[in-house]
């Protein structure tokens, strides 16, 4: 039922694109966020939803009557340079097959993400696709923390089977990410129930991501919630929702909860915690031998044979930042590090040019809380390896929008200097000078 139920609406909503291409970007997210068909156990599983969706897309969008044009800002030109470097380190990487298979993701990934900012042309296209991306992942938001709370936070939080965040820990991140994007929306929503419903979710998704039992989800979250907290525009609401998860954590969570969220103090005792410190040398000393990294899926036995200080401790890498850092070398990860500064400076750009202006206040809450978000992603991925999520990405290009919407992007463009009309005789023709005067 459920295959049929998936399958239904995704080729009934296929036609649509065709006149609306952005309708496919929308759908497009809800596949690749909720992975409604993970959630199936038969011939939907394994459907390509989202190739068959990216695809009707690009056609709809290249046959359309609307104007072909890409947003070339400082943050999508880093990220064209950036995925084309990927594809270098590709050609050089340890393991060819695994790392081509990775690379056609995230290329895949990538263009859509370029399409997005193509596609969309309108305020209200942007909030849709931010109502899309928040419920798909607030779905596993609200019913993990059902789930937490149901049964008392004795069994782990995960996501969906065979994508980006089906992990514990993945699921951490990406909950930690979710919660302002929730907060935008509840901001900008007049009527008191969906209010009510949003906030509810946002309480939910936090006990969620800590019902993970994720160490590093949990550091996600605390420095999420500060800087959530600090950049709310109503503080006293926002402290409640804080307090209300922050109790409802404490009466739910088990004892050994607690001893494992205190292990991080003692890592040098755990064994996770030190496969992870190997891994994170085993990334530097790679980075520092190939200019290009050792391309993706490099975290295998036999690099940690050559390259980690304890040889036969193999780890996965667990941060996005060595990630980036072993399989694409310091070229990648200055690169990875300055998309991210630039992305911050825009939304500073966008608050400081709309916070006080009532049409535009929106686009200095969507910046603030995509900020917000890219602090919990920043602190959580610090033990988390999403270094490739479409989300990061989606909320890069979605602040470029609002900056573009509200005609931030044209303030931080260089004027341009018009031509003389032809029309209009020279000057020299219509005056002569007469001393410091001038005589007609």
């Amino acid at each position: 039922m459920r295959d049929l139920l998936v399958t239904g609406i995704v080729f009934g909503v296929l036609p649509f694109i065709f006149r609306r291409p952005w309708i496919g970007i929308l759908l497009w997210c809800w596949l690749s966020y909720m992975n409604p068909h993970r959630q199936t156990w038969g011939f939907a599983y394994d459907m390509p939803f989202a190739m068959i969706t990216a695809v009707v897309t690009i056609t709809a969008f290249l046959f359309s009557r609307e104007k072909k044009e890409m947003l070339w800002t400082r943050e999508t030109v880093l990220l064209l340079v950036f995925v084309g470097w990927m594809l270098v380190t590709t050609f050089f990487a340890f393991y060819q097959d695994p790392a081509w298979e990775q690379w056609n993701k995230v290329w895949k990934i990538q263009l859509m993400v370029f399409l997005t900012a193509m596609i969309i042309r309108e305020r209200r296209h942007l909030h849709w696709m931010i109502w899309v991306i928040a419920l798909s992942l607030g779905y596993y938001g609200v019913k993990g923390g059902i789930f937490t709370i149901v049964h008392g936070g004795q069994f782990r939080v995960q996501g969906p089977t065979g994508t980006f965040f089906g992990g514990n820990n993945e699921m951490a991140l990406v909950l930690a990410m979710l919660v302002p994007l929730i907060r935008y929306l509840h901001l900008q929503e007049p009527r008191k129930w969906v209010r009510l419903g949003l906030a509810s979710a946002m309480v939910l998704s936090a006990i969620a991501s800590i019902g993970s039992q994720s160490r590093g989800g949990l550091v996600a979250m605390a420095a999420m919630g500060v800087f959530l907290w600090l950049k709310s525009r109503q503080k006293l609401a926002m402290g409640i929702y804080i307090l209300i998860a922050v109790g409802l954590v404490h009466a739910i969570m088990p004892q050994s909860w607690y001893d494992r969220m205190y292990s991080i103090k003692t890592y040098q005792e755990d064994e996770s915690a030190l496969g992870r410190i190997n891994a994170w040398h085993t990334a530097f000393n790679v980075a520092k031998d190939r200019v290009t990294g050792g391309g993706f899926e490099m975290f295998r036995a036999p690099t940690f044979r050559e390259y980690a200080p304890e040889p036969f401790r193999v780890h996965d890498v667990h941060s996005i930042y060595f990630e980036v850092l072993g399989e694409h070398g310091f070229i990648g990860l200055a690169m990875f590090l300055l998309l991210a500064l630039f992305t911050w400076l825009r939304a500073n750009q966008v608050i400081r040019e709309c916070k006080n202006d009532p049409q535009r206040k929106w686009a200095a809450d969507l910046a603030a809380m995509i900020q917000v978000s890219l602090v919990g992603y920043g602190a959580g991925g610090a033990f988390l390896g999403l270094a490739y999520f479409d989300l990061t990405y989606h909320l890069m290009i979605a602040l470029i929008l609002a900056a573009k919407f509200t005609g931030v992007l044209d303030q931080s463009r260089p004027a341009v200097v018009a031509a003389p009309r032809r029309d209009l005789p020279h000057p020299s023709s219509r005056f002569e000078t007469d001393g410091h005067r001038l005589r007609p």
